[in-house]
C-alpha cells in the first residue's frame, strides 16, 4: 500500500502538466527591508485559483496559456496586481509595501486570506506586532505568554511561560527557532521565555491536524522564524525596562546581497543590587541574571541560491561568592541553550524548491561549588559539579513542488543524532600531598539516532473541497534497540453555503524523547531522557472537527471539537526524585491519558482595534498503574473553563492602549484527607514514649485550587523625532491585585490549609526607541 501511495505522488505531476501551461514564480518580499514574506497570498481572478509563498517567500503558480489577472497580498500590506498574457514561464519578484494608504486592495485578493479557504485547521498565526502590544509582565514582551492566551493552550501557573496544549505536557511541544528545536524555553524558573520579540518575524502555533512535515512531539508545533536582516538600510531598535534592556541592529553588509541581524537582551537586577548586597553581607557577593543573543546572516547569490546562518545563545546564572582572609568559596548554578542553523535555499526550477539545513542544539544545566581553605601553609580544596542536558546534531532536506494550483506537494527527510546526559555528579578533592580524589557518580551519556521521512499533498478538488493528505515515517535507534512508527495525516475542508467551511483532521504522532518533570514550575532540573529498551516511545492520535468563517473582511471565527488519546506517557513514580543517582528508568512509570473539549475563537487582525477572544471547555485525564492505585485521575492542568480576551486600540499614530483579561478553572492538586497520631511505646523507658503524626493523602489531584483570573492593561505614547522614534510604555499586570493561588500548604499551628499568592498588582515602565 505504501508503494502505491508514493508512486501516485511521483506520477501525479506528470499527469497534470500539459503543453499549454506556463509558470509564474518568484519571491514575495517587504519593499522596504527585503524580508521575505511567509504565506503571502497569490490569486488569479481569471482561473479563480491561487497559492501561497513558502517559509522563504518563494511562490509558484502554473496556469493555462491566456490572459491572467494576478494579485499578491499579505496581512498588513497593500496588494500588488498585474495583468499580462501568459505565453511563457515568467520570474516575477514582488515587493509589497506596508503603506496601506495605497488604494490597490481588491476584494478577490482578500478572499485568498480568509480562514474558510485554508485546508489547515487547529492553526493560529499571531502577528508579531500584535504580540508586542499585549501588556507584558514587568515590561518584558513574551511570545509564549501570548500563546497562552489562545484557546486550547494553558499556562503551568501564575506568571510561568510553559505551554500545555490540548491536555499535553511541555515536552510534547515541538518548539522551533529557525527550524532548530529549543529544549528549554524559560528564564527565571518559567516567568519569562527565551524568545526576544525584537528578533522575531513570524509565529505560528499548530495544535492538531499536523501536516506530515512535522513530527517528534504529540501536542503542538510552535514555529518561530527570526528576521533575516534589512538588505537595503541600517536600522535599530531597543528598550530599557525595569529589569532588562535589549538592543537589535540590522542592515546590509552588501546592499541587495548580504544582510545581518544582531539582537541582545540582559537583565541587570544583579548589577543594581550588588552595592547593597556587599554592604549588608560582608565579604559575600550574590546575584542572578539572564541574557539572550540572536544573530543571523543572509546572503543572496542569485535568484536561485540563498544562504542563511543563524544562531541563538542564552543562559540563566545564579552565583554566590564568599571571601575572607584564608577561605574562598564560589558556587551557583546556570542553565541555557545554544542553537544554530546553516540553511541553503535552492530554486531547482520554477516549480521545485529545495531547502537543505544543518542544525545544532544544546541544552545544559550545571550546579557547582568550589572552595579553597589555607591553614598553616597547607591548602585544602573541594569542588563538586552536577550537570545534565541534551545535545543534537541534525541534517534535513525539504522539497516544495508546485506543479499545479490544485496541488502543493512537500516531501523530505531528516536525521538527528541525540546525546542525552541525564545527570551526573563530579567530585574533586585535593588535600596537599595527603589525599586526592576525582570521580563521577551518576548515569553515563546515552546516544541515539532519530530519523524521519515524509510526503504530503495539499490538493483541491473543484471549488468547494480541499485536503492535505500525507504520510510520516520515523525511526529511533538507541542501545541496539530500534523503534519504527508509520503515521497517517489527513486534513479536509468542505465549503458550505454562505462561505462556512466544515473542517476535519486526523493525525497520528510519535515521540521518542521525554522530559522527566515534577509537574511543578518549569525547573531547570527537569531531565531530557530517551526511549530505551525498557521505556517505550509515547504515541497519540487526535481527531478534530470544526466550522470556520470570516465575517465581513476582518473577523475570523472558528469553533473546533477535538479528542486526543495518548499512550506510554512518562511520569515519576510517587515519591521519586530527580536528585538521586540511581538509574532514572527505575524511578518512572508509563501510562495513558486522554483529552477532549471544544474551542471557540474570534480574531481581528486588521484596523485600529485588533485582538481576539478565546474560550476552551475541556477535560484532561491520566492513568498510571503505579500512581493513584492504578485509578484514573485528572491531570494537574485539567482546566474545565479557560477564557481569554485580548484587545488593542490605536487612537492615532501617537497613542494606543491594550488590555487582557483571563479566567481559568483552578488547577488540580493532591491534599491529605486524614491526619492522626500514632503511639510508639518505648519499652526500656516508658517516660520516653513517642507520638508520630501520620498523614494519609487522598486520591491523586482530589482538590481544586480557586479559579484564576486577572486583568492587565498597557498604554503606549509614541513620538516621531528627527532621527528616531521613541515610545513610552506603561501599564500594570494584575490590575485589581487578585490573589491568585500559586500553591497550597498545610499550617499545623492553625490546623488548616493556606494559599500562597506571589503576584499582586505589578506596574511596569519601558522606554523604547527605533532608528
Amino acid at each position: 500500500m505504501k508503494k502505491i501511495i508514493i508512486s501516485f505522488f511521483i506520477l501525479l505531476p506528470f499527469l497534470l502538466i500539459g503543453q499549454d501551461k506556463f509558470t509564474i514564480s518568484g519571491y514575495i518580499e517587504d519593499a522596504k527591508t527585503g524580508e521575505k514574506l511567509i504565506e503571502g497570498n497569490v490569486w488569479d481572478d481569471v482561473s479563480n485559483s491561487g497559492t501561497t509563498s513558502n517559509l522563504y517567500g518563494f511562490y509558484s503558480i502554473t496556469l493555462p496559456k491566456d490572459t491572467v489577472k494576478i494579485s499578491f497580498s499579505y496581512m498588513g500590506y497593500a496588494t500588488q496586481s498585474f495583468e499580462l498574457f501568459l505565453d511563457k514561464d515568467i520570474t516575477l519578484n514582488v515587493p509589497l509595501s506596508d503603506d496601506l494608504t495605497l488604494d490597490v486592495v481588491t476584494v478577490t485578493a482578500e478572499s485568498a486570506e480568509k480562514i474558510e479557504n485554508e485546508t489547515q485547521m487547529s492553526k493560529v498565526e499571531v502577528p508579531i506586532e500584535q504580540i508586542k502590544k499585549i501588556p507584558p509582565l514587568l515590561g518584558e514582551v513574551d511570545v509564549l505568554k501570548a500563546m497562552q492566551l489562545l484557546p486550547g493552550v494553558q499556562s503551568g501557573g501564575e506568571g510561568t511561560s510553559g505551554l500545555y496544549v490540548r491536555g499535553g505536557s511541555p515536552d510534547q511541544n515541538l518548539i522551533l527557532l529557525d527550524g532548530v528545536p529549543v529544549y528549554n524555553v524559560s528564564h527565571l524558573f518559567g516567568f519569562f521565555s527565551v524568545f526576544n520579540a525584537d528578533a522575531i518575524k513570524n509565529v505560528t502555533l499548530t495544535k492538531g491536524g499536523f501536516p506530515a512535515r512535522y513530527g517528534g512531539r504529540l501536542s503542538s508545533v510552535l514555529d518561530i522564524s527570526m528576521k533575516e536582516g534589512n538588505l537595503r538600510e541600517y536600522h535599530g531598535e531597543g528598550s530599557i525596562g525595569i529589569i532588562a534592556s535589549k538592543l537589535t541592529l540590522e542592515g546590509p553588509i552588501v546592499k541587495e546581497k548580504t544582510s545581518f541581524l544582531v539582537s541582545a537582551r540582559r537583565t541587570y537586577i544583579d548589577l543594581l543590587a550588588r552595592p547593597f548586597i556587599k554592604q549588608q553581607l560582608d565579604g559575600e557577593t550574590t546575584g542572578y541574571y539572564f541574557y539572550d543573543l540572536n544573530a543571523k546572516i543572509n546572503h543572496k547569490f542569485n535568484d536561485k541560491h540563498r544562504l542563511y546562518a543563524s544562531a541563538y545563545t542564552g543562559k540563566d546564572v545564579f552565583y554566590l561568592n564568599i571571601t575572607d582572609s584564608n577561605y574562598e568559596e564560589k558556587g551557583g548554578f546556570d542553565w541555557g541553550n545554544i542553537t544554530s542553523a546553516l540553511r541553503w535555499n535552492w530554486m531547482i526550477n520554477n516549480q521545485l524548491f529545495a531547502n537543505t539545513t544543518l542544525t545544532y542544539s544544546r541544552y545544559r544545566f550545571d550546579v557547582g561549588t568550589e572552595s579553597t581553605e589555607t591553614d598553616n601553609g597547607e591548602t585544602f580544596s573541594f569542588a563538586a559539579k552536577y550537570f545534565s542536558g541534551i545535545e543534537d546534531f541534525a541534517a534535513k532536506i525539504d522539497f516544495d513542488y508546485m506543479p499545479d494550483p490544485n496541488h502543493y506537494i512537500r516531501f523530505g527527510a531528516n536525521a538527528i543524532h541525540h546525546t542525552f546526559s541525564p545527570g551526573a555528579l563530579q567530585y574533586q578533592i585535593e588535600d596537599g600531598d595527603n589525599f586526592n580524589l576525582d570521580t563521577i557518580i551518576g548515569t553515563s551519556d546515552t546516544r541515539a539516532w532519530e530519523y524521519f521521512a515524509y510526503i504530503e499533498d495539499d490538493l483541491k478538488i473543484g471549488d468547494n473541497f480541499s485536503a492535505n493528505i500525507g504520510f510520516h515515517f520515523s525511526a529511533f535507534t538507541v542501545n541496539n534497540k530500534t523503534y519504527y512508527s508509520p503515521q497517517a495525516r489527513i486534513g479536509a475542508r468542505y465549503l458550505l453555503p454562505k462561505s462556512f467551511a466544515l473542517k476535519a483532521s486526523y493525525a497520528m504522532m510519535t515521540q521518542y524523547i521525554h522530559l522527566l518533570t515534577n509537574e511543578g514550575i518549569g525547573l531547570p532540573t527537569d531531565l531530557w531522557v530517551p526511549s530505551t529498551e525498557n521505556i517505550t516511545p509515547q504515541d497519540s492520535w487526535q481527531v478534530a472537527l470544526g466550522l470556520a468563517k470570516t465575517f465581513g473582511t476582518e473577523y475570523e471565527v472558528s469553533i473546533e471539537g477535538y479528542y486526543k488519546k495518548m499512550n506510554n506517557l512518562l511520569s515519576y513514580k510517587e515519591g521519586a526524585s530527580f536528585f538521586s543517582f540511581s538509574d532514572w528508568q527505575t524511578k518512572v512509570t508509563q501510562g495513558v491519558g486522554d483529552s477532549y473539549g471544544v474551542e471557540f475563537f474570534v480574531q481581528k487582525k486588521k484596523g485600529n482595534t485588533t485582538g481576539w477572544l478565546g474560550y476552551t471547555l475541556s477535560w484532561n485525564n491520566r492513568q498510571f498503574e503505579e500512581i493513584n492505585s492504578g485509578k484514573e485521575y485528572p491531570f494537574k492542568y485539567d482546566r474545565r473553563h479557560d477564557l481569554s480576551i485580548v484587545l488593542s486600540h490605536s487612537f492615532n499614530d501617537k497613542i494606543s492602549v491594550s488590555g487582557t483579561w483571563v479566567y481559568g478553572t483552578g488547577n488540580s492538586i493532591t491534599l491529605n484527607e486524614v491526619r492522626y497520631l500514632s503511639f510508639n511505646p518505648n519499652n526500656n523507658n516508658p517516660g520516653l514514649n513517642e507520638q508520630d503524626e501520620i498523614e494519609v493523602p487522598g486520591s491523586k489531584n482530589n482538590y481544586r485550587m480557586d479559579a484564576y483570573h486577572r486583568l492587565d492593561i498597557g498604554i503606549d505614547f509614541r513620538k516621531e523625532k528627527k532621527r528616531y522614534e521613541r515610545t513610552f510604555s506603561l501599564g500594570a499586570y494584575n490590575l485589581y491585585s487578585r490573589k491568585n493561588p500559586f500553591y497550597i500548604y498545610y499550617n499545623s499551628s492553625e490546623n488548616t490549609f493556606k494559599q500562597v499568592s506571589i503576584f499582586p498588582i505589578i506596574p511596569y515602565f519601558t522606554y523604547k526607541f527605533k532608528f
